[in-house]
């Protein structure tokens, strides 16, 4: 027991109620110190807070500021030990507050005084954790009739402004919290000190202490939420003032979720949330909720491609043709005997694929003009070895169709892919057999040729490639060949950064004879960029929301009065007609309509100012990303 008296020294020296950090923590699971846990009446530490002795009292504190942070820890199992938790708070709320004096902060006070001014703090300390801590503690709390009293002698009788009192009066907040929700103001003609409500507002506008604003705003917040206590709201409550001006400090998480705790409570009597509508700071508050939960939403980049089908082709125009002996392959066939010549000239010549067909005509007449000019010295084969060598080399048939018509089945010419020079003559047709020019100059010279030997005489057709271009004046026909010329609508050169292949869509036909009137093809890469909300609203945001949704509730709400018995109605049901005219009620209720239709007004057009702020809203539930798509919406229809 010295150590731990000596330990309290120390502790009370320092002035703090946290436990030193020299002192361990003793073992509770065995019976080391049963002796001052027994359930009696007769506890140690009980006796030791009503015996007076100081060193007693201080003892007994500092072993229930450890026992208060076990969840185990009740206080009703230890009869008597609430009463004498609240001798010392008593006594400092009602008498010994007043021994404090302004010099006292400037000198040390008589050891007397301080150390029980600790007494006070310490077991405010211990009730206070004890009700944050259990809710069967917090339950004792709010059922002990000794609660109400301490709190309203603390609240009306401590100065807030002076440090001394302020770590007192926040743990009594903190208690009053046991009692907030269930306590039901007294009516506005009862003496002042009866109620918490004038205090717990002097605090919250001229406390400079952030501990203890948030405290009372939370006091405030559990006091308003009790439907019993709303007519004590005021539209121009100073705690509503205080909220406004802390909503901006978003960073201060704990002060801003305090105030919108309050502001929502405020705002959740119908009478209050009409009469903010009107509140000249609406607008600028309704701008810093968005903002809030902007500031709140963490995004992430989404990136979703939704290229479609698209094909790409070699910018070089391709063609087929079918395949012509070469100068080489005809000679190395010459100096072959017959029937293996014929073999070898059938590979060259022709494939070997399902469903073609050519006419036994067709390939005798090719053969015969292979070889008939060389006849002389390398005899051909009769038309019959011929057709008979092609169906035994392809393993195919040969077939009379009707017509008459002889074919030879499953074979066709072979093709050659070439590439279609941009400087081959395309004149007369594309049938033109010079060879592909070497500059655009000589192909410019060599069309002039055919021009000029054409007979143009008023009019003229065009005899390039495909052009359908007839009936050219003869003053415009040499002007007409030329715009045919590639090379005078394209560099020669590619440019590094231009691709080897075009894009076209999967319908269209290449080569195009006309590209410039084919559909343009979709892009290459199409990529959607967006950011998505990846984190659930945190409890500021949903606080905001929650106020948002009130007063947009509340603004596009129909203001309309309960009909009056006339000569078109029977009145309202329920509502009992004056039979004598009211002229003053009848004025203050159209005074309080207009009220709220101007209240109205203002709450539509805000929203519809913020619907491009709102767009930027994203909420990850979809309930609550429902609402704020309302009120974009409900803007829109109201200003378009």
């Amino acid at each position: 027991m010295n150590g731990n008296r000596a330990a309290f020294n120390v502790y009370y020296k320092s002035g703090s109620t946290q436990q030193p950090q020299q002192q361990s923590v003793h073992n509770q699971t065995d019976d080391h110190e049963r002796w001052y846990t027994e359930v009696t009446a007769s506890n140690r530490m009980r006796l030791s807070l009503l015996s007076g002795i100081d060193g007693e009292i201080a003892w007994a504190l500092n072993r229930l500021v450890r026992l208060c942070r076990n969840e185990d820890f009740r206080l009703r199992q230890i009869p008597g030990l609430l009463e004498a938790l609240f001798e010392w708070p008593e006594w400092f709320s009602t008498t010994g507050y007043k021994e404090h004096t302004d010099l006292h902060s400037v000198f040390a006070p008589p050891t007397t005084l301080s150390l029980r001014r600790q007494h006070a703090i310490m077991s405010a300390f211990v009730l206070r954790n004890a009700a944050l801590i259990d809710e069967q503690n917090a339950i004792a709390i709010a059922g002990f009739y000794r609660t109400m009293p301490l709190v309203l002698h603390a609240l009306h009788n401590l100065d807030f402004s002076l440090d001394a009192n302020n770590e007192f009066l926040s743990y009594i907040l903190d208690i009053f919290h046991c009692v907030s929700s269930t306590l039901i103001l007294p009516p506005k003609s009862s003496p002042q000190t009866a109620s918490p409500l004038q205090p717990l507002l002097h605090i919250v506008s001229g406390s400079s202490n952030r501990s203890i604003i948030m405290a009372a705003l939370y006091a405030l917040a559990s006091l308003f939420s009790n439907p019993q206590n709303a007519h004590h709201l005021s539209p121009t409550s100073p705690a509503l003032s205080v909220c406004i001006k802390y909503l901006p400090l978003h960073n201060d998480k704990p002060l801003l979720e305090s105030s919108l705790n309050y502001l929502y409570t405020h705002l959740s009597h119908p009478a209050m949330s009409k009469a903010f509508l009107l509140h000249p700071d609406m607008p600028s508050v309704l701008r810093i909720l968005v903002n809030l939960l902007l500031v709140e939403q963490v995004q992430e980049n989404v990136a979703i491609d939704i290229t479609g089908d698209y094909h790409t082709v070699p910018s070089a125009v391709l063609s087929t043709k079918d395949h012509e002996l070469s100068q080489a392959e005809l000679d190395g066939l010459l100096a072959l005997p017959e029937p293996k010549r014929c073999f070898d000239w059938l590979t060259l010549m022709f494939i070997k694929r399902p469903g073609g067909e050519v006419t036994q005509i067709d390939l005798w007449n090719l053969y015969r003009e292979s070889w008939e000019a060389h006849e002389g010295s390398y005899p051909m084969l009769p038309a019959s070895d011929v057709i008979k060598n092609a169906t035994t080399m392809f393993g195919t048939q040969s077939l009379v169709l009707p017509g008459p018509k002889f074919i030879i089945q499953d074979i066709e010419r072979r093709k050659d892919t070439v590439l279609a020079d941009k400087l081959k003559c395309q004149w007369d047709r594309s049938k033109c057999t010079a060879p592909p020019l070497s500059t655009a100059a000589e192909l410019c010279e060599h069309v002039m040729q055919h021009i000029d030997s054409h007979n143009v005489e008023d009019e003229a057709t065009c005899l390039w490639s495909t052009c359908p271009r007839d009936k050219i004046p003869s003053k415009n026909f040499r002007a007409h060949v030329l715009t045919h010329f590639w090379q005078a609508h394209i560099p020669t050169e590619r440019n590094p950064s231009q691709s080897d292949t075009i894009t076209i869509s999967p319908a269209t036909n290449h080569p195009d004879p006309n590209p410039t009137k084919r559909n343009p093809p979709l892009p290459r890469r199409t990529v959607i960029n967006f950011q998505r909300t990846i984190n659930d609203a945190p409890s500021t945001s949903l606080l905001v929301l929650l106020c948002i949704r009130i007063l947009f509730q509340t603004s596009f709400a129909s203001v309309e009065a309960a009909p009056k018995v006339d000569a078109d109605h029977f009145g309202f049901p329920g509502v009992t007609e004056e039979t004598e005219d009211d002229d003053e009620g009848q004025l203050l209720e159209g005074s309080v309509v207009e009220n709220e239709k101007e209240g109205g007004r203002r709450g539509r057009r805000t929203f519809a100012d913020l619907r491009k702020l709102l767009e930027a809203v994203q909420i990850k539930d979809d309930a609550l990303m429902g609402w704020i798509t309302e009120m974009i919406n409900a803007g829109m229809e109201e200003y378009p």
